[in-house]
C-alpha cells in the first residue's frame, strides 16, 4: 500500500535541494548493487534528520540501524566540527559498505561505529543524546525506545522510521506491524514527549522529550 502517491513524491523529492556528491554516490551504489535498497532512507528523509539535527543544535546523536550508511552521513554533515554519532549494527556487510563511504567524507570523523546488538551497545552509553534515529528490526522497537529515551535531553528527538508499514498498521496482522503498532500508540500516550507521527515515505515518528 503505497503512503504517498508516486507521483507527489517524486514531486517533492525532485523540489527538495539535492544531498552531497557523496550521498547521491552512495544511494547510486547502494541502489545498484543492493536487492533490498527500499531500505535507504532517500533525499526527503535525509533532509528532515538534517533539518532536525540544525533546529535543535545537536551535537551527540545515536542510529539504530544504519543499513548502507545514508541517514548516518546524513546527520553527520549537519553535525559541528565537535559532533559526534554513534551507529549501531549487527551486519558487517553493510557497516563496511558504509564505513567506505564515511572515509571518503569530510564528515566521517564524527562517525563511530558499533557492530554489535544495539542493546548492548545502548547499556555502555552515557547521556545526554540531542537526536536519536530508531530504523532496525520492527520487532525491537519498543526495546529501542525505552532503552534511548532516558539518554535524551530536554528537547531532543527520537525519530522512528517506517511507522506507517506499508499501511499495515491499519490493520495489523503479521508480528512487525503489531510491533509498530503497539509503539505508536505508546508514543501517542507518552507522558514524557510530544509527538507527531509524519506520512513521509514510510512514516516517520518523531517524539520529543520534555
Amino acid at each position: 500500500m503505497p503512503i504517498i502517491d508516486p507521483a507527489i513524491e517524486a514531486y517533492a523529492h525532485d523540489r527538495t535541494k539535492p544531498e552531497s556528491d557523496i550521498l547521491q554516490a552512495l544511494a547510486k551504489k547502494t541502489y545498484a548493487e543492493r536487492p533490498d535498497a527500499g531500505m535507504l532512507c532517500g533525499r526527503l528523509e535525509g533532509r528532515i534528520l538534517q533539518f532536525l539535527c540544525t533546529l535543535t543544535q545537536a551535537k551527540r546523536c545515536i542510529e539504530i540501524g544504519m543499513f548502507t550508511g545514508y541517514s548516518g552521513l546524513s546527520v553527520a554533515e549537519a553535525l559541528p566540527d565537535d559532533g559526534e554519532l554513534i551507529c549501531c549494527d549487527i551486519n558487517p556487510e553493510t557497516a563496511a559498505f558504509a564505513q567506505s563511504f564515511y572515509d571518503q567524507s569530510p564528515h566521517g570523523k564524527k562517525i563511530t561505529v558499533k557492530l554489535a546488538p544495539a542493546l548492548e551497545t545502548i547499556a555502555t552509553l552515557s547521556g545526554p543524546f540531542d537526536l536519536a534515529f530508531i530504523d532496525a528490526d520492527k520487532i525491537n522497537y519498543q526495546a529501542y525506545y525505552d532503552a534511548t529515551l532516558p539518554l535524551m535531553r530536554s528537547g531532543g528527538i527520537i525519530a522512528v522510521d517506517n511507522t506507517l508499514w506499508h499501511g499495515a498498521v491499519l490493520n495489523p496482522q503479521d508480528e512487525d506491524s503489531k510491533c509498530i503498532d503497539d509503539l505508536n500508540r505508546f508514543i501517542e500516550n507518552d507522558a514524557r514527549v510530544d509527538n507527531v507521527l509524519l506520512p513521509v515515505r514510510d512514516g516517520l515518528h518523531l517524539a520529543m522529550v520534555k
